[in-house]
């Protein structure tokens, strides 16, 4: 493919769906794969952007079992209250959300709901624990960072803290960085035209999706565009 055909494909990466706009600045959680849509494609294309995630994420439960329900609830309330005003000062930030996250804040802590817990008169409160990554800040530095942060926050009557689940990552607006990933397409594409020989062209489709990412290292992720290449013979 010419340069300027390539150029042209790669204006209209910019057309992504209204929807996906929003994704230029909300963060959202890394798991094994961006939940499948009917409308994207599963192949996972050989050009993308790896850079560290942002944070690393780890989901935490506030479960209480006092007999008495009203006592019960104020116990978990009141260290759910104590978790969030001492984040801050031990380096980590709170957020709750299964897909967009949403930061957990003393303005809005009224906003999680109680749920019943795994036994009677037992009830739980979840939310996620963040702990920035890049620079010195290692996956294993994170983790230890809100493991002395959940010791830290003092049980309150029957009411205590612990790690729910494995930790995964999260990025703040991975739609920002298509740029950068239809950039290294672009390489890629010119790259493979010259190897080919004199006359040969490719061809890039699928540029206008939306970005996706999936997680490709302990605190790295893969930032991705599920484009289509096909290598054109000389006509």
């Amino acid at each position: 493919m010419k340069r300027q055909t390539i150029a042209a494909a790669l204006l209209v990466a910019g057309a992504a769906p209204a929807w996906g706009q929003d994704l230029n600045f909300a963060e959202v959680v890394v798991t094994g794969s961006r939940i499948e849509q009917d409308d994207y494609s599963d192949d996972m294309p050989a050009v993308g952007l790896r850079r560290t995630a942002d944070y690393l994420v780890q989901q935490v439960t506030i479960r209480g079992d006092t007999r008495d329900v009203t006592q019960r609830r104020q116990e978990i309330r009141a260290m759910l209250e104590r978790a969030v005003g001492l984040a801050a000062q031990n380096g980590v930030e709170l957020a709750y959300g299964d897909y967009i996250l949403t930061p957990l804040t003393p303005a809005n802590v009224e906003e999680l709901s109680l749920e019943s817990d795994n036994r009677p008169d037992s009830e739980r409160v979840d939310f996620l624990v963040k702990a920035p990554l890049g620079g010195r800040e290692s996956g294993r530095a994170a983790e230890e960072r809100i493991a002395r942060y959940i010791a830290a926050v003092p049980e309150v009557g029957r009411a205590q803290m612990d790690e729910w689940g494995d930790s995964t990552l999260s990025v703040v607006g991975p739609d920002s960085y298509r740029a950068q990933i239809a950039e290294s397409i672009a390489a890629d594409a010119h790259a493979l035209a010259a190897k080919m020989g004199a006359g040969y062209a490719v061809e890039v489709e699928g540029l206008n999706m939306p970005v996706q990412w999936t997680r490709s290292g302990p605190a790295e992720v893969l930032l991705y565009v599920p484009y289509r290449l096909t290598i054109v013979p000389p006509r």
